[in-house]
């Protein structure tokens, strides 16, 4: 099923199971969904990959905003950012886990034939060409640059 579609159903199952919380955050990922679509006129609406990238970016923009509702002793907003996390990451696919993320490393550097910190740009591209849905490219830098030498 592809996302659009989820998220229309997941919002009608929320709604009639009346979950408040699952709602509010499906209704602002549609809300975000359709501002980037009108951002990507006059070409295509976000592709597959586009709305996998977009809800990575409210993942992570949530995630720095726990780490600011504890230091400023507000668990309560802290615990409904994590609410949100939690709604959000549902709809992301699978994320590698060290050892996988370390093999595909290792695949990439060897395809690539990069030979120092110099490469790490070509690794990079190769990763995310292969990757990107599975992949969290910010783990994926030091790895890089360890296994070059960097």
């Amino acid at each position: 099923m592809e996302l659009r579609e989820r998220f229309t159903t997941e919002m009608k199952t929320a709604m009639l199971a009346k979950d408040a919380p699952r709602v509010a955050t499906l209704r602002m990922i549609t809300a975000k969904l359709k501002d980037a679509d009108i951002a990507a006129r006059p070409g295509p609406p976000l592709d597959e990959a586009g709305i996998v990238g977009m809800l990575r970016g409210m993942a992570k923009s949530r995630r720095e905003s726990v780490e600011l509702y504890r230091q400023g002793n507000r668990p309560e907003l802290a615990e409904k950012e994590e609410a949100e996390i939690a709604v959000i990451e549902a709809f992301l696919p699978q994320q590698m886990d060290a050892a996988a993320m370390e093999a595909a490393v290792r695949d990439a550097v060897a395809e690539t034939g990069a030979a120092g910190p110099k490469d790490m740009g070509k690794v990079m591209a190769a990763l995310k060409a292969k990757h990107a849905a599975s992949l969290d490219m910010s783990k994926a830098g030091p790895l890089v640059k360890a296994a070059l030498g960097g």
